[in-house]
């Protein structure tokens, strides 16, 4: 299967490479047609020995958006089209084994599904009340949190779109779906500070096609956003807040390590708020740039019945040597820690809860995510050119607690489905190491292809579990076309 895949997307590269440079935006009557199609192959072998955790499905993501940008106003108006051929039909087992088995059981059983709905549909207020910087966004709209100021310096930019941006609130692109916030965001962007303000409701979506209804569910967040320095030792910091109020608790059942027949019995909601922060620092020095990142949060509220106390943080540094300029080498590492709970029988819930994520940013092979996780990895990328770059990565997993569960999932996606599973963990806290690469290359200005590969030895927490196979792989080729 893997050879097919390969000489497919060879294929495809030499017909794209012959297309040569593309035309500008389409424009009808002052208005931008743009679009992307996007297709991906995934070949998923969970662990444990039952053949139905080894299969290969296709995902394909249409998108179609009408946009115009005035002086005072603009508006955008977007189409998607989800198309999932070949699923899975058995990849349940003791829990959901890969993202084929999230799509099949999230579209009533189904091997293939597919649904256009309103991706993006919102106005937009420039300059509002006439004061400089100052925006109105009303309508269904995309958002990740930390991304709301794009830095000049590109190790910045960069550090904020693989490892600050979506780690509480995002679009869960990865998968063939998404979602979409329906409401209102304020925003102030002076010269180096910004202010942004959100609330919203999560759409439906994800792993579900049909993404046009809205959850039961409410956000709101804030942040102020500044910039320091200069060129050459720039730096950033960000404060927010994020509140989520979850009200499906007579429908959808909280994934904790509770009983079933305790969680059963808790209908009450969830209502989290969270408090926390970035810094980003970027010195270029003689022998190369140095970048320092911190990320942390704190939480509290109420989890059903339950008092919520919980925290996690992020320290990370990386270096771009001078050595090697050829293949402009980035080595970094750092631990990332999300707590978990040490108690299933008191009062009060300690798993650090990840909202509306964006797991696989931080999590290319997802099949863990950031809650009651202890993460220390290492990794490196080599940018031989502007258009081609390649990373490996490696990751010594552990559970945070080992009287918590192994948690998967991005958060909340139908009404009667919680958002995140969890599988035992029997006590025992050793979970896994990832050795993963990827490689992305841009074909031409819209067209780009790129693949990933990776492999999991799992520890104790999957070997109580799987008793015989206790290793997992991921691959995958993906092709993407903008217009």
């Amino acid at each position: 299967m893997l050879t097919t895949i390969v000489a497919v997307v060879a294929q495809s590269r030499v017909r794209l490479f012959a297309q040569g440079a593309t035309s500008a935006p389409v424009e009808i009557g002052g208005v931008s047609v743009s679009g992307s199609v996007r297709t991906r192959i995934e070949s998923w072998d969970w662990f444990g020995s039952n053949p139905n955790g080894t299969y290969t499905y296709s995902g394909s993501l249409f998108r179609l958006a009408l946009r115009q940008s005035r002086k005072a106003r603009d508006w955008q108006f977007e189409v998607a089209l989800p198309v999932l051929l070949g699923l899975p039909t058995q990849a349940i087992g003791s829990g959901p084994q890969g993202l084929g088995a999230n799509y099949f059981t999230a579209n009533s059983d189904s091997t293939t599904a597919a649904m256009p709905f309103v991706k993006q549909a919102f106005v937009g207020f420039k300059d509002l009340g006439g004061v400089e910087g100052q925006s109105l966004k009303l309508g269904r709209m995309e958002f990740f949190d930390g991304a709301e100021v794009a830095p000049k310096n590109a190790t910045l930019a960069a550090l904020k779109r693989d490892r600050i941006a979506q780690r509480l609130l995002g679009t869960f692109a990865f998968t063939h779906v998404g979602r979409s916030l329906d409401g209102a965001q304020y925003a102030i962007d002076k010269a180096r500070l910004n202010v942004t303000f959100i609330a919203a409701r999560p759409t439906r979506g994800v792993f579900q096609v049909d993404g046009w209804g809205e959850l039961n569910v409410n956000v709101f967040y804030g942040a102020v956003t500044g910039q320091l320095g200069d060129a050459t030792h720039a730096g950033e910091w960000r404060l927010f807040g994020l509140e989520y109020n979850d009200r499906r608790g007579d429908t959808a059942v909280k994934t904790d390590n509770r009983s079933l027949s305790a969680r059963q019995a808790d209908g009450r909601h969830v209502s989290i708020g969270t408090l926390g922060g970035h810094y980003l620092r970027a010195v270029g020095t003689p022998a190369g740039t140095i970048d320092l990142l911190l990320w942390g949060a704190v939480q509290t509220g109420s989890w059903g019945t339950l008092a919520h106390r919980a925290g996690a943080f992020v320290a990370e540094a990386g270096w771009q040597p001078k050595m090697a300029p050829a293949l402009a080498p980035w080595i970094r590492g750092g631990f990332d820690y999300g707590s978990g709970d040490d108690n299933p029988n008191d009062t009060t819930h300690g798993t650090f809860f990840q909202i509306l994520t964006t797991p696989r940013v931080y999590a290319r092979f997802p099949f863990f995510n950031m809650m009651n996780t202890a993460d220390s990895f290492g990794e490196l990328t080599l940018r031989p050119s502007p258009r081609f770059n390649v990373r490996t990565d490696v990751h010594a997993l552990r559970l945070a607690n080992g009287n918590d569960l192994w948690y998967q999932g991005g958060g909340a996606f139908q009404p009667e489905t919680f958002g995140y599973a969890g599988l035992p963990s029997h006590g025992r806290s050793s979970f896994a190491t990832l050795y993963d690469v990827s490689a992305d290359l841009a074909v031409t200005p819209r067209v780009s292809v790129n693949g990933y590969y990776g492999y999991a030895a799992g520890g104790l927490v999957p070997t109580m579990i799987y008793v015989t196979n206790t290793s997992a792989a991921l691959g995958y080729v993906e092709l993407m076309f903008r217009f």
